[in-house]
């Protein structure tokens, strides 16, 4: 009996096994296919995300394409699909022939750019909007990337690189020989050969540089202290491995935000003339939908702080025009009537919006509607030593300065509120402060074709005119041709420090002030010069850009797609 009843004992326990096994093998059976769903799961994850990124690569490969084509065509900004729901209602057109871009398809049956090198495994489309461009030399562009059915899309700012990247900009660094009466065999860079017998002008002890400079020439520089970015065109080593020279006497620079390092001329252009085509009215289709205000001979704008400012111009008869030869013009009231503009108080109208103001020389072509005929009624008076403005002001000695009755010069002055570019032909005269009066939204550009003065009147004795100290201008400046400079700066005592808030770039160093051996101004201005950071993303209106440049990404932004891999847009 006890062996029997051992023996069922033992069936039992081997039953029981038998159950125990089937359970664990059940159990693997279950990781394993739970190990073989997560790893397939996981593969495709990974493969998702692979594609994913993929598909953002080749979105930024689709801007990165879109900027090279602009640095290669500077006019390739007219072109776009109109279609497009990101481009709006900019007036861009599809190119066509050689021209022909696939990346400009939209919807199912548009087509797609490969991606250089992928075999057309990658591929993108970009829609531009240039409503801002012609304001603010924005671009916005939106990049969608497809990769493997799967598309991503980024938006970026591109704004052209130019002067307003720099706090101080400087072709030559040398004064003007016009000022300086240096013969003209000094035009040259110092890395090229320029005889030492040029007169240079140095960055002294006491100069304080708040932003990114760049020179094309080699700068002097006497312990000066520079908190940005440095640049110089000059690649010889001027010993010890410096690119800049030292006086003799003085210390090392201080660079503040790292050291002085070596980058391409940036080239300026001839002349400013071709801002001129901003006020013209036929062009509305043509690259100028919104026209300035173009004002004939010496012009004086103040700002009123409330948005608006008042003109005074003497010699102006159109105030925008058409054709190259300008045979036809117009006077619309945005620009003030032209009673108004010739009267003692000038015509008080609203900043232009996003807009340009351009002064140019009174015309001596008869066909030009602003020409003056010798004998005509109305025609301003003009005395030998002035304009009808006023200037030169009572007691002043204007020997050393240009009041030309008939010049394209303009005086401004005032609180700014509004953006808006003031060009002129000839001088850019700051007469007093000029001054954002809410300097997040404010913007202002100031480019003389000639010198930018600081006016500074002085008396036959040397004497200042001008009460007070200190002078403020906020603020993008540049003159194309010669320099901005303080009138009179050896003369008229100390007078106080002047500062920038903006950008300032020349082609001849100008001289604001004089000093003594320790450092203070002895006449003139100490300097301090503040980079406006707006201008790392957006312009003054219509402002100048170098000969040849090149279009930066300001900002980018990881969007949600905006297209699905058949073409069409998501909702």
């Amino acid at each position: 009996m006890l062996t029997l009843a051992k023996a069922r004992l033992g069936r039992s326990e081997r039953g029981f096994a038998l159950i125990i096994v089937i359970a664990i093998g059940a159990v693997l059976m279950i990781l394993a296919t739970v190990a073989v769903t997560a790893s397939i799961s996981g593969t495709m994850k990974a493969r998702q995300d692979q594609a994913a990124n993929a598909a953002l690569s080749a979105a930024y490969a689709g801007v990165e394409e879109y900027q090279s084509r602009l640095s290669n065509d500077s006019f390739y900004v007219q072109y776009g699909n109109p279609a497009a729901t990101f481009t709006g209602s900019s007036a861009v057109t599809l190119p066509t022939g050689t021209q022909v871009n696939p990346a400009f398809g939209i919807g199912t049956s548009g087509t797609w750019a490969d991606v250089a090198g992928s075999g057309g495994t990658a591929k993108y489309r970009y829609e531009v909007n240039t409503e801002d461009y012609f304001d603010t030399g924005v671009i916005r562009v939106r990049s969608t990337g497809l990769v493997n059915g799967v598309t991503r899309s980024v938006v970026a700012d591109l704004r052209q690189t130019g002067f307003i990247d720099f706090l101080y900009f400087t072709d030559y660094e040398i004064q003007d020989p016009e000022i300086s009466g240096e013969p003209a065999s000094c035009v040259q860079y110092e890395w090229a050969g320029r005889s030492s017998s040029c007169g240079r002008i140095r960055f002294a002890p006491n100069d304080v540089i708040n932003g990114p400079l760049h020179s094309n020439d080699t700068l002097l520089i006497c312990e000066a202290n520079f908190n940005g970015k440095v640049t110089t065109s000059n690649s010889i080593d001027q010993g010890g491995g410096r690119l800049y020279d030292i006086p003799s006497g003085c210390g090392t620079a201080n660079f503040n935000s790292g050291g002085l390092a070596y980058s391409n001329s940036v080239g300026m252009p001839a002349t400013n003339s071709q801002m001129k085509r901003e006020v013209r009215s036929d062009l509305t289709t043509s690259g100028v939908p919104r026209p300035g205000c173009l004002y004939t001979g010496p012009t004086s704008i103040e700002f009123n702080g409330d948005g608006t400012m008042t003109v005074r111009s003497p010699w102006t008869k159109k105030t925008q025009v058409t054709g190259d030869s300008a045979t036809g013009g117009s006077t619309p009231a945005m620009c003030g009537s032209i009673s108004s503009l010739r009267s003692s108080g000038g015509a008080t109208i609203n900043v232009l919006d996003r807009n340009m103001v351009y002064v140019q020389n009174v015309p001596t072509v008869k066909t030009d509607v602003n020409y003056w005929g010798k004998k005509e009624s109305g025609r301003p008076s003009c005395d030998s030593n002035g304009n009808p403005l006023g200037y030169p002001i009572s007691n002043e000695d204007a020997s050393s300065s240009a009041y030309g009755c008939q010049n394209g010069d303009v005086f401004v002055e005032g609180t700014m509120h509004g953006q808006l570019t003031v060009a002129a032909e000839n001088y850019v005269y700051i007469t007093g402060d000029l001054i954002y009066k809410n300097d997040s939204t404010d913007i202002l550009g100031l480019v003389g074709n000639n010198a930018v003065w600081v006016w500074n009147p002085m008396n036959r004795w040397g004497n200042k005119l001008l009460s007070g100290s200190n002078r403020e201008i906020d603020a993008a400046i540049i003159s194309v041709l010669h320099t901005f400079q303080v009138q009179n700066f050896r003369y008229t005592g100390n007078r106080g420090t002047l500062t920038v808030k903006g950008a300032i770039a020349q082609k001849f160093r100008g001289p604001v002030g004089t000093g003594y051996s320790d450092g203070t101004i002895a006449s003139g201005y100490a300097k301090d010069y503040n980079y406006d950071p707006r201008f790392r993303y957006t312009a003054p209106p219509k402002f100048l850009s170098p000969v040849t440049t090149t279009y930066g990404v300001t900002t980018w932004m990881d969007t949600p797609a905006a297209m699905n891999a058949d073409g069409s847009y998501r909702p």
